[in-house]
């Protein structure tokens, strides 16, 4: 298994694209039964089109088993345009070091044996690629919107979230915002044995910015 990281425009890269809007599909609509918009091209929204960097935790035989989308925290973000009462504030108080992580999603069915605290191990390979790629490319701090039991992952995994206001019923979820640090010690908490650092083949990559 190997993290890599994709832009929507890298047109060689559209059939992992591919996979990974079928495997939200499976995982938001289908396992978590959330209202999200589905098409036969799989589950995406908005902020698909504001030129996000993916992360993708991808098999040896090129198969999308996690996923992830990363957007600069001064632009548009779904925390404060579609979630904003999950901040107590109201706004993110953002910086050009902050990045937002959403659609974060594994096929947690793949036999991929597990990880530190029984976690799967293309969860721990997908939190230590968001780490590494933050790093690389100057963020410190990664903010997010998940459910309280995506939250308790985290804290099993070492990467605790500083949460950003109360958790609130939304559908069928309770969900929380928060922030986590990208920096060394977590990277080293989460990351698995045999982890293929991205940093070699991608450094150059970055998001736009929005400031």
């Amino acid at each position: 298994m190997q993290i890599l990281t994709v832009s929507p425009d890298r047109h060689e890269h559209s059939n992992l694209l591919k996979q990974m809007h079928r495997l939200r599909a499976t995982v938001f609509r289908e396992r978590l039964e959330w209202d999200v918009n589905v098409s036969d091209a799989g589950e995406s929204d908005e902020y698909d089109n504001l030129d996000p960097t993916y992360i993708l935790a991808v098999t040896d035989g090129q198969k999308v088993v996690g996923c992830a989308r990363l957007l600069p925290a001064l632009g548009p973000t779904m925390l404060e345009r579609t979630f904003p009462q999950l901040l107590a504030t109201g706004s993110l108080n953002a910086s050009a070091r902050m990045v937002e992580s959403s659609r974060f999603c594994v096929d947690t069915s793949l036999p991929a044996g597990r990880g530190g605290g029984q976690l799967h191990l293309a969860t721990l390979t997908m939190f230590a690629g968001i780490i590494e790629w933050s790093i690389a490319n100057g963020y410190d701090e990664i903010v997010t919107a998940t459910d309280l039991r995506f939250e308790r992952i985290l804290n099993r995994a070492g990467w605790p979230m500083k949460r950003l206001g109360d958790p609130v019923a939304i559908g069928n979820t309770v969900a929380v915002a928060g922030t986590l640090p990208a920096d060394q010690a977590s990277f080293d908490r989460v990351c698995p044995p045999d982890y293929r650092s991205i940093t070699i083949e991608d450094h150059s990559r970055q998001i736009r910015s929005a400031a």
